[in-house]
């Protein structure tokens, strides 16, 4: 292999880490907003509100025969 060719192979390298290096960033970034949103949509609901939409069958029926 000549020194062109091995100069043009490391370049071409370099570039599709960066490529790599920059996807991934992007897609970490968007993920940490996704996380940030979860956190903040949660931090409004209580517990109550968390247990009924688990189970949203417990406690939609009461039995008053006596």
């Amino acid at each position: 292999m000549d020194v062109a060719q091995m100069s043009m192979a490391l370049s071409q390298g370099q570039v599709k880490q960066q490529a790599s290096l920059s996807v991934m960033k992007k897609v970490m970034n968007q993920s940490q907003g996704s996380a940030d949103f979860l956190n903040e949509m949660m931090g409004g609901a209580n517990a109550q509100t968390l247990q009924q939409v688990a189970q949203p069958h417990l406690g939609s029926n009461i039995d008053i025969k006596g």
